[in-house]
């Protein structure tokens, strides 16, 4: 079964580095483990980290998934209109779309891509200092592997059309069904109706829902600003008691996705790791496979380059012999030696060593009655020299190609055969077929 430790540290908060007051191992966290199913199988409030990691090794837990909740305040919501749809071009964007929404320098902000809406990217912005004291903090955990950062007002369950508050001792968490959050001193929160009851959109909204979270203790001790909200006229508010404490609150909507909160563990501060873990023990392997894969190909590389050279020295030896039988032959070459012995041998076997005007007409004959249509090609006239050994006919075809064919068929039989004297005309071509032993 899976778990995922949600972990939540609390004011004053500790650094690295020895310029606080608060020294690493003095930094308590509240904290909450939630099963597979989502129901809450351990918790613990002001704990520091090394009782959180001996709870979970008493209970044999290893594996546990680490999210990492920091204040609100700590990461500005931005958004960027980047009409941009691939992920490469977005990031190299960002930078310039929120820069001036963010009051200062943009090279030391870390930006955290969210999902995107009909006005743009959703953003998150956090100084690159106290990130990397953030990843600082949540990193190195035994038993544990950290899966996400999140602005803990980023996960607050969203109320549709409205706002969301949770009250949490002298904090107030506020998140919008936009997507946007924001922590601001609980007695201050009457200052926030306006915003409030200003509606998501252009369209007219009577009232705007607001769902508040918190203790009876919490209600009590905000009764007046409550009811302030309450006054606005604009605002439905509506009040939602917590029997435990607001973690277990934002554990819950996070686990069942009922928020849209930004990971923060994006770009130099991802989560590597994790995400080649479980190939980790496979990494052997893949080595030697690689390695015989790389040799394999080479094997295969030098064996084809040896059977082509082979293959190069035969084709030379063969036309080396046959240029000795047939010196003055010159359109024959390595790759069509075979097709022209081949037709020589059958025209020997057949006619001896010439071919008389009966065997060239045998052959014409032949290869005439293998053209498609052969009504369309005429002879008008045949002609044989005894003298030269060959056959001239006077050849005429509803189209060149038919001639052609009539040549190439008398070539592929070792016969000498070319066409000359065509002439086209608007029904066809005529020309003068003459075919010789070779």
């Amino acid at each position: 079964m899976s778990y995922r430790l949600y972990v939540r540290p609390r004011p004053p908060y500790a650094a690295p580095d020895t310029t606080r007051d608060v020294t690493p191992g003095a930094q308590l966290f509240n904290w909450v483990l939630l099963d597979a199913s989502g129901d809450a199988q351990a918790r613990g409030t002001a704990d520091p980290k090394e009782e959180i990691e001996q709870t979970l090794a008493q209970n044999d837990l290893e594996n546990v998934l680490l999210v990492g909740l920091i204040p609100g305040e700590e990461a500005l919501f931005c958004v960027a209109d980047i009409p941009a749809k691939q992920t490469r071009f977005v990031y190299q964007a960002l930078p310039y779309a929120v820069e001036e929404q963010i009051a200062q320098d943009i090279e030391n902000v870390h930006l955290a891509l969210g999902n995107r809406t009909e006005k743009g990217f959703r953003v998150a912005a956090v100084d690159h200092h106290r990130m990397a004291e953030w990843a600082a903090m949540f990193s190195g955990w035994e038993h544990l592997k950290l899966e996400a950062i999140y602005p803990d007002a980023g996960l607050l369950p969203i109320t549709d059309g409205g706002w969301s508050i949770c009250l949490d001792g002298e904090t107030a968490m506020l998140a919008s069904d936009r997507g946007e959050w924001l922590s601001v001193q609980a007695r201050n929160l009457a200052m926030f109706a306006q915003t409030l009851a200003r509606p998501p959109s252009d369209e007219v909204v009577p009232e705007v829902p607001v769902t508040v979270y918190g203790t009876q203790h919490e209600f009590e001790h905000q009764q007046a600003d409550l009811a302030e909200l309450k006054s606005s006229g604009r605002l439905t508010v509506k009040e939602q008691a917590l029997e435990l404490m607001p973690l277990e609150l934002l554990a819950h909507a996070h686990h069942h996705h009922l928020c849209q909160p930004i990971n923060l563990c994006q770009g130099e501060y991802g989560i590597r790791s994790r995400k080649s873990s479980a190939l980790a023990p496979w990494k052997p392997l893949f080595a030697v496979a690689s390695v015989w894969f790389v040799i394999q190909i080479g094997v295969e590389v030098g064996m084809g380059v040896y059977h082509q050279q082979k293959a190069d020295q035969l084709q030379q030896e063969a036309m080396a012999i046959y240029r000795q039988a047939f010196p003055n032959d010159s359109r024959t070459d390595a790759r069509n030696v075979r097709r022209v012995v081949e037709g020589q041998l059958r025209q020997m076997q057949s006619d001896g060593p010439d071919a008389g005007f009966i065997t060239l007409m045998k052959y014409t004959g032949e290869q005439y009655s293998k053209i498609p249509d052969a009504g369309s090609v005429v002879f008008n006239s045949v002609n044989y020299s005894r003298n030269r050994g060959e056959l001239a006919v006077d050849v005429r075809a509803d189209s060149y190609n038919k001639l052609s064919t009539l040549r190439n068929g008398l070539t592929s039989q070792g016969l000498r055969a070319e066409i000359g004297s065509v002439v086209n005309e608007s029904d066809g071509a005529r020309g003068r077929l003459t075919v010789s032993g070779g």
